[in-house]
């Protein structure tokens, strides 16, 4: 008899939690496979530190082939479910399609950064859900001080050194704490003219600053954020963003350059293609984590809808605190579906929230104990230590080398802003110009540096014509603004046209070419050129004017295209 085949779709705290305790359930009675865009679990809580320049990338992410060694994993990026034919489909990194079958499948593909109906923002802002953003953000906080400190106009050096971030929560709050000691680092080593200092809002519809605490834990916050130079502006968001800066909902203008989106996140889009019954765009669930009607199918984490037995009619909250204990709840439950074990409904008892607010000052609860200053700072890092399935002992060594030696703020130049966009699936995958998934094609081509059609399409070369307009279909816009050459080319099909309709004009045109000297040959056609044969609307051979006498005037040819000079002019 085969094994059982259970299929993990995710691999964050959610997805991750399940691999590793079904691996310990299962001990090699089952084939279990995990599908991932990346071989890493990433400790989300960490990001902020790394944008600040305290940890390094590699710190934050886990091995997924050496924690989870009795775990197939399957890099890719799962972009349909047949649920009648059991099956996941994916693409991996290189565009090739798979299908992996499944007995029991586990949904825990995470969330993504949620967007508002706000004019401007998509474009201009930048999120804060992956990696790529976290490195793009500290290379632009670093680019935007050092360009402010070198900038003549005071105008300019004041927006340059603004920093907005959209969003009070968790993620938000400890980017605004984290970003104002690294600016103020960078600051005191090389300063900015007129005795500037960098400028940091938190901004929030909110009534006050972490609504998910308690009062108590919210002002030890406001208060931390505001001795340390943020504004802190509660019941206050973004009505509009420009490449110059965010009009704020109060009307008043602020230029800056930097704009970070922490409102908060949204499921994955591949719960809702399933077809299923949704809650607010999660996966609904009964609280054994069991897809209804489909007993074969789980999920957790952000993608599900999971009920809140402690609050009856609601659902727990998409946190990565919930997600790392459903995890553990739907690996039992997986296991006892296959006859290991009983199942057990979702129950959770808070253990308390921590946020690091940089430094030595925090907030947290443990326990609903409510702490702050040094001691909120103790238990904070003690239990990002517990909690981090590995890396301890280097982030661990990171936070001592913090703490004696200044940060090293220099631009790495990894990411780029095209490479970030906040409108994505895949948040924890740096955009690539010409990546073959179709999903992140169509978004490409609409960002700064995104790869023409001349570089993705196989066997063109960059200095090749582009098809005609005729040719072209809806998944390709065509530019506004064509070369020199089409132009030309463009006017010659309109006169040939024009032709067609005056037959008497065609007979001494067509001719012309059978009356020539053998000295006199037709220059052949460019190699740009749509058809094998000269324009036939070309004007009559004229002398030129400056030709050396003794020698017969050449006709002109078809206008050759310059792609290549072009092409160097783009570039």
């Amino acid at each position: 008899m085969s094994r059982p085949r259970i299929v993990i779709v995710g691999a964050g705290f959610a997805g991750y939690r399940t691999a590793k305790e079904l691996s310990r359930k299962a001990r090699g009675k089952a084939d279990i496979t995990l599908l991932n865009p990346t071989d890493y679990f990433l400790y989300l809580p960490l990001l902020p530190q790394v944008a600040a320049g305290i940890l390094e990338p590699r710190r934050v992410t886990v091995s997924l082939s050496d924690t989870l060694p009795q775990v197939r994993l399957v890099l890719g990026e799962a972009d349909g479910i047949d649920l009648d034919g059991r099956t996941v489909h994916y693409t991996d990194p290189e565009g090739t399609g798979g299908t992996l079958g499944y007995d029991r499948l586990v949904l825990a593909a995470g969330s993504v950064n949620k967007l508002l109906p706000i004019p401007g923002v998509a474009e201009h802002a930048h999120g804060f859900r992956g990696l790529p953003e976290a490195l793009y953000l500290r290379d632009h906080v670093t680019r935007q001080v050092e360009l402010a400190a070198a900038a003549d106009d005071p105008e300019t050096c004041a927006a340059r050194c603004t920093f907005v971030v959209v969003g009070a929560g968790y993620t938000g709050t400890e980017v605004a704490a984290q970003g104002q000691l690294f600016t103020d680092a960078q600051v005191r080593r090389h300063p900015l003219r007129k005795g500037m200092r960098p400028r940091w809002l938190l901004l929030d519809i909110a009534e006050r600053v972490l609504p998910e605490l308690d009062a108590h834990l919210s002002r030890i916050a406001d208060r931390t954020l505001r001795e340390r130079g943020v504004e802190v502006r509660m019941g206050t968001s973004v009505k509009e963003a420009t490449p110059d800066g965010v009009l704020l909902t109060d009307g008043e203008f602020v230029g800056t350059r930097s704009l970070v989106w922490c409102v908060g996140v949204r499921p994955d889009p591949l719960a809702e293609s399933l077809g299923l019954p949704m809650e607010r765009g999660r996966l609904l669930v009964d609280p054994n984590l069991q897809v209804p009607g489909r007993p074969e199918v789980f999920a957790c984490g952000d993608a599900a809808a999971v009920p809140d037995l402690e609050n009856p009619g609601q659902f727990t909250p998409m946190t990565a605190q919930h997600a790392w204990r459903q995890g553990r709840t739907a690996a039992l439950n997986v296991a006892a579906s296959l006859g290991a074990g009983v199942r057990r409904p979702y129950e959770h008892r808070d253990l308390g929230f921590v946020v690091d607010l940089g430094g030595v000052k925090a907030a947290a609860n443990p326990l609903g104990v409510p702490l702050s200053g040094l001691a909120a700072g103790a238990v904070t890092r003690g239990y990002h230590l517990a909690a981090m399935p590995g890396n301890r002992v280097r982030v661990a060594a990171d936070w001592l080398l913090d703490a004696v030696l200044p940060r090293q703020a220099v631009q790495l130049g990894l990411v780029r802003s095209w490479s970030v966009p906040l409108d994505t699936a895949s948040p924890e995958l740096a955009r690539v110009p010409g990546r073959p998934q179709a999903r992140q094609d169509a978004d490409a081509r609409s960002g700064p540096g995104a790869a023409t059609e001349q570089e993705t399409r196989p066997g063109r070369r960059a200095t090749e014509p582009a098809a005609p307009a005729v040719e072209q279909t809806d998944e390709w816009e065509p530019t506004e603004v064509a070369s020199a050459g089409e132009a030309v080319i463009s006017e010659a099909k309109a006169r040939e046209a024009a032709e067609q309709e005056s037959p008497e004009r065609r007979g001494p045109e067509r001719r012309a070419p059978e009356q020539k000297s053998p000295e006199q040959k037709a220059p052949e056609p460019a190699k740009s050129q749509p058809g094998p044969e000269p324009a036939k609307s070309q004007p009559t051979p004229q002398p030129v004017k400056n030709q050396p006498d003794g020698e017969p005037a050449k006709a002109p040819g078809p206008v050759k295209r310059t792609d290549a000079d072009s092409a160097e002019g783009d570039s």
